[in-house]
This record gives C-alpha cells, sequence and structure tokens, in this order.
C-alpha cells in the first residue's frame, strides 16, 4: 500500500498472485473480494490484478452454481474488470481464453466475454486491432467444436455453442454501434479498421457454424439459436453497409476499396464458403430479403448466385449439399419455364453447375440428396429455352460418363423432339439440322460392338426407344426430325454394333452361367461361398446360387434390349415400304 505504482517489483507481482490463488483455492473468497474492493489497495490491484483470472476462472468451475464463494468470485471478476489496467488484462483475459479447451470451451469464453467487453470499451490505442485479435481469439477456440445438426442435439446444446455464438453477438454489439454512429459523422481511419474486423468476424461467422448448421425452422423449437445467430449476422452486416456489396460481389468481380490490401487478398481466397452462406441465407432462407430493394430480375439473381451454388455443390456435407440445392432451388423458382435464355449457358459457372448436380446425382452416399438433385436438375433444364435446353444436352452427353444420367438426358431430348413434331412449340432445335447433330451424340456405343451393355443398359433402351418414337413418330416422307436422313449412318454406328455386342454378351454370360452350374455339382453345395468381379468391382461373399441369379438377371436385360431392338427394326422395315408405295 505503501509503494508508488512505479517502484513495484517482480517479487511483488509474485507474492500478489501466490498469495491471491492461496486465497481462492482455501475458499477465502469474500475475504479477497474485501481486498480487492479496499481504496488502499487501488494501485495494486490496478497493475497486479490481471494474475488472478486464471485462478479465479478454475475456482469459478470448481465451485457449483448456488454456491456463495462462486458468487464472491464473479464480484472479483467484475472489480477486476472495473480496476485492472485495461491493456494488462486484456492480454491476461485473451490468454484465458486462448487456454481453453474440449467441454469448457464454450463455458470459460461466455464467462469472459463481459469483462473482455468492459476492457475493450477503455482501450483508446489499438482498440480496432484489440478487438479483432478478440473476436478471432474466440473464433478459433470455437470452431474446432462439432456444431449441434438433429432438432435433438440443438436442444440439448451439449457443449453449449448455440449459447455461446448468440452471446458473442452481444459482445459484439458496442463495437458495431460505434461503427454505425461514425459512419454517420465521419470515415476515420480507426472506424475503417475496426468495420474491417467486424467484417472478419461476420465472414468467419458465415463459414463456421453458420455453414454446418441446421438453418430450418424446426418444430417445437420456439426460438431456433442459429437461425437467431445469422439473423443477428446478417443485421451487423446490413448495419456496417456491407451485406449488399458482399451478396453481389461475386457477380461483380470486385471488392470494397479497403486501405488493407493484405485483407483484401484474405477476403478473395478464404470467402468463398462465407459468400455462399451468406446468399443462402438472403435467397433461400430470406435474411435481411426486406433489405434489397425488388429491382433485380431473378435470371440475374440466379446468375450472381450460380458461383455460390457451384462452391456448396462441390463439398460432401449433407448440411453444406442441401444448402447449395435449397440455394438453386429457390433461385429457380421465381423463373418462368422456358425463360432462361441460352446465352447464360456460356457463362463458366451455369455449366460448372449442372456437372456439379450430376456428381451429387450419382455419387452421394445419402438417398434423399440424390433424389432432390435430380429433381433440381430437371427443373433446371425446365427453365432454359430451347437453345439452351439443346446446349446443356449436348454437354451432359458429352460430360457425365453416367449410363443412367444420358439416359435420364435422352429420355429429356425425346421430350422436346414431341413437343417439337406435335406443333406444341415452334422449336427448331429439336428437329432437322440441330436434332442430327444432337443424335449424333445420341444413336451410338461409347465403344462401339464392345461397350459393356450390362453398364450402359439405361443409355442404351432410352436411345432405342428414342429412335422407335422417331420411326413411328415421323413418316419417311415428312422426315421433320432428319432422323431418315441418318438412317444409314445410325444402322452404321448403332444398330450393328449393338447385335454385335448383345451375341459377345449373351455367350459370355451363358457360358459363365454354365461354368457355375458345373461348379455347384462338382462342390455338391450350392452354399459355397465365392467372389465375382463385376464393372471392375469385387462382389464378396456370394454364393453360387446369387451368383447365378445375377448372371440370369443380366440375361435378362440383354434379352429386353434385343426385343426393343428388332422392334424398331421391323419398324424401320415397315416405314420404309410404306413410304416407298406412296412414292410409287
Amino acid at each position: 500500500q505503501v509503494l508508488d505504482e512505479a517502484d513495484f517489483k517482480g517479487e511483488d507481482f509474485n507474492l500478489f498472485q501466490v498469495a491471491g490463488q492461496k486465497c481462492l483455492e482455501d475458499g477465502y473468497a469474500s475475504q479477497l473480494l474485501e481486498v480487492i474492493q479496499n481504496e488502499k489497495n487501488k494501485v495494486i490491484i490496478k497493475n497486479m490484478g490481471w494474475n488472478l483470472i486464471s485462478p479465479l476462472v478454475r475456482c469459478i468451475f470448481m465451485y457449483k452454481q448456488e454456491d456463495d464463494k462462486r458468487e464472491h468470485c464473479l464480484k472479483i471478476l467484475d472489480q477486476l474488470a472495473q480496476l485492472c489496467n485495461p491493456k494488462e488484462l486484456f492480454l491476461g483475459l485473451l490468454e484465458q481464453i486462448e487456454q481453453t479447451s474440449g467441454e469448457q470451451t464454450c463455458q470459460t469464453i461466455m464467462l469472459l466475454l463481459q469483462p473482455l467487453q468492459i476492457v475493450l470499451l477503455k482501450l483508446q490505442n489499438k482498440k480496432a486491432y484489440s478487438v479483432g485479435l478478440s473476436l478471432a481469439m474466440i473464433m478459433s477456440q470455437l470452431t474446432p467444436l462439432p456444431v449441434p445438426y438433429t432438432k435433438q442435439q440443438i436442444q440439448e446444446d451439449k457443449l453449449g455453442l448455440c449459447q455461446c455464438c448468440n452471446a458473442v453477438v452481444d459482445f459484439a454489439k458496442p463495437f458495431v454501434n460505434e461503427v454505425v454512429e461514425n459512419m454517420a459523422k465521419s470515415l476515420e481511419c480507426y472506424d475503417m479498421e475496426l468495420k474491417e474486423e467486424l467484417l472478419k468476424f461476420c465472414l468467419k461467422s458465415l463459414e463456421y457454424p453458420l455453414l454446418t448448421a441446421q438453418l430450418e425452422q424446426l418444430e417445437g423449437i420456439e426460438e431456433h439459436p442459429f437461425r437467431h445467430f445469422a439473423t443477428e449476422i446478417v443485421d451487423i452486416l446490413w448495419n456496417i453497409r456491407e451485406l449488399m456489396p458482399l451478396v453481389f460481389s461475386h457477380c461483380k468481380g470486385r471488392s470494397p476499396d479497403w486501405e488493407n490490401q493484405e485483407f483484401v487478398d484474405m477476403k478473395q481466397k478464404n470467402s468463398a464458403d462465407s459468400l455462399a452462406c451468406l446468399s443462402y441465407l438472403v435467397f433461400a432462407q430470406h435474411f435481411g430479403i426486406d433489405c434489397f430493394p425488388v429491382v433485380f430480375s431473378p435470371s440475374y439473381l440466379l446468375q450472381c448466385n450460380m458461383g455460390h451454388i457451384d462452391v456448396l455443390l462441390t463439398r460432401t456435407e449433407e448440411s453444406i449439399l442441401s444448402k447449395g440445392l435449397d440455394l438453386l432451388e429457390s433461385c429457380l423458382l421465381r423463373i418462368e419455364d422456358n425463360n432462361l435464355l441460352h446465352q447464360y449457358i456460356e457463362l463458366r459457372d451455369f455449366i460448372k453447375v449442372p456437372q456439379a448436380l450430376v456428381k451429387v446425382m450419382t455419387l452421394c452416399a445419402i438417398e434423399h440428396v440424390r433424389k432432390k438433385s435430380l429433381n433440381i436438375l430437371q427443373l433446371l433444364i425446365d427453365k432454359f429455352d430451347a437453345e439452351g435446353k439443346y446446349t446443356l444436352f449436348r454437354c451432359l452427353l458429352k460430360t457425365s460418363n453416367h449410363a443412367g444420367v444420358e439416359g435420364y438426358i435422352i429420355k429429356n431430348i425425346k421430350d422436346q423432339i414431341h413437343l417439337s413434331l406435335t406443333k406444341a412449340c415452334d422449336n427448331s432445335w429439336f428437329t432437322g439440322y440441330h436434332l442430327i447433330s444432337l443424335l449424333d451424340l445420341v444413336l451410338l456405343l461409347p465403344e462401339g460392338a464392345e461397350t459393356d451393355l450390362l453398364q450402359n443398359s439405361d443409355r442404351v433402351m432410352a436411345s432405342l426407344n428414342l429412335l422407335r418414337y422417331l420411326i413411328i413418330k415421323d413418316c419417311l416422307n415428312d422426315n421433320q426430325s432428319g432422323v431418315w436422313t441418318i438412317l444409314g449412318k445410325i444402322e452404321q454406328n448403332f444398330l450393328k454394333p449393338l447385335h454385335v455386342g448383345l451375341n459377345m454378351s449373351k455367350a459370355h454370360y451363358e457360358a459363365e452361367i454354365k461354368n457355375k452350374k458345373e461348379n455347384r455339382r462338382e462342390v455338391h453345395s450350392s452354399n459355397t461361398v465365392c467372389s465375382v468381379t463385376v464393372s471392375g468391382e469385387k462382389m464378396t461373399a456370394m454364393t453360387t446360387e446369387m451368383q447365378l441369379q445375377v448372371l440370369h438377371s443380366a440375361l435378362f436385360t440383354f434379352d429386353l434390349i434385343e426385343s426393343v431392338l428388332a422392334r424398331v427394326e421391323e419398324l424401320i422395315e415397315v416405314k420404309m415400304k410404306v413410304g416407298m408405295d406412296e412414292n410409287s
């Protein structure tokens, strides 16, 4: 008490820390509180009080919620926030947050947010830097924690993440208000820095936890914690005038004129996930949508979001994939069928997104996500005009590398041809010259007669059905589709190789069946377990009976293809005879 501030030595700090820690550990928190509140100790507490943060936090977690000693410890923490040197206490609090981990992470952060906020509001120098450092440290400690996803997990909030995220937003509000007030007056240098730090925090929050969080309304949860957090983040962006620039930054390809070039580079490099999540919040969940002027066309909004959708669809997590699908669906539903101009398909993202949808449809392990992606691909097809559909079909036929997808596209081509031939719409893209070019991609076997017909059965059946439809619907003398013009090429590139391929495939599988039956007789058991390789993949633990079932199923597929092929050739013969009779 008698020493001046400048006369304190290292041993004095150590003595104070040891004595204070001893008081706390021995249960004398009330006496320590009296010492701290004593006016005579003001200088000591100002300079040395921050040393008590670590033992104080340990004791707070040691005592139960209703324990008086815990209440005394909380009062000590509050007094230290009021009395200590702001700079020293700031570092002490930050160090404590940095050292926390696991189950105590959220509890520690929530405990120290209020004193940290008090200290930061007192700081004069490097305030923006200190606020940014605090927010970055808090988010880096939260990021390793798993984000609750199911309704039960959100309600339990086992680690306290939901509660902590919303507490962090409340912690940031005074600094947001400060930026807003200063923006209304003038933009001084430190205000701009503080704004940058808040923007970094918002971008990080969009990446975690919001990118992976469940943000749909859940029955039984009156106030969804992550929806509330998302609302607050969008509000901050709106208040600091960054919501609109961020939402449209990808489309415009430019960034705000920040003085800090390093921040600009960071933002461009790391914000793809954050901006994609923001677009999902705004256009799929409609957070902050009331702020937007109703002047943007649905096609323009789709264009602005296609890059974000691609980012989301290239991920593998269900929560993120679902956001990409929901965002794309929301944008497409605003557009009338056949109204999306073909010029959009020339943009890179408009090609990448359908290709990403195909990967989700064929590779995602989650069935309902695969089904939804298929429905949305059809929705996208429906929105394009005729030329756009035509270009998209060509692209997917060349790039999908999946017989099921190719079969689906060929079925769509058939539907468009039907609309053209029945005069339901004036469509030159699916008749004549353009259709002939498209049929060159459809009516062929990828590897000629050696094509794996079992693996490509979906594509082959769709192609045969399309050809059968054209032969029935388009007379030889009309030839609106142009199919009769290229019949010789079709026979050479498709029908003849298909005959050869079917004969080889059936012979191979019949031989396999014969071998299996002979082997079964030799071992006198149908339960022998062995393996079989299908399409290059080894299938284990199959009995001989199971293998025979698979082989017979393949033969049935070949018989089905052969029957349709025979019908197509019969129709060609009949139609050509009728056409010749009419001409004679």
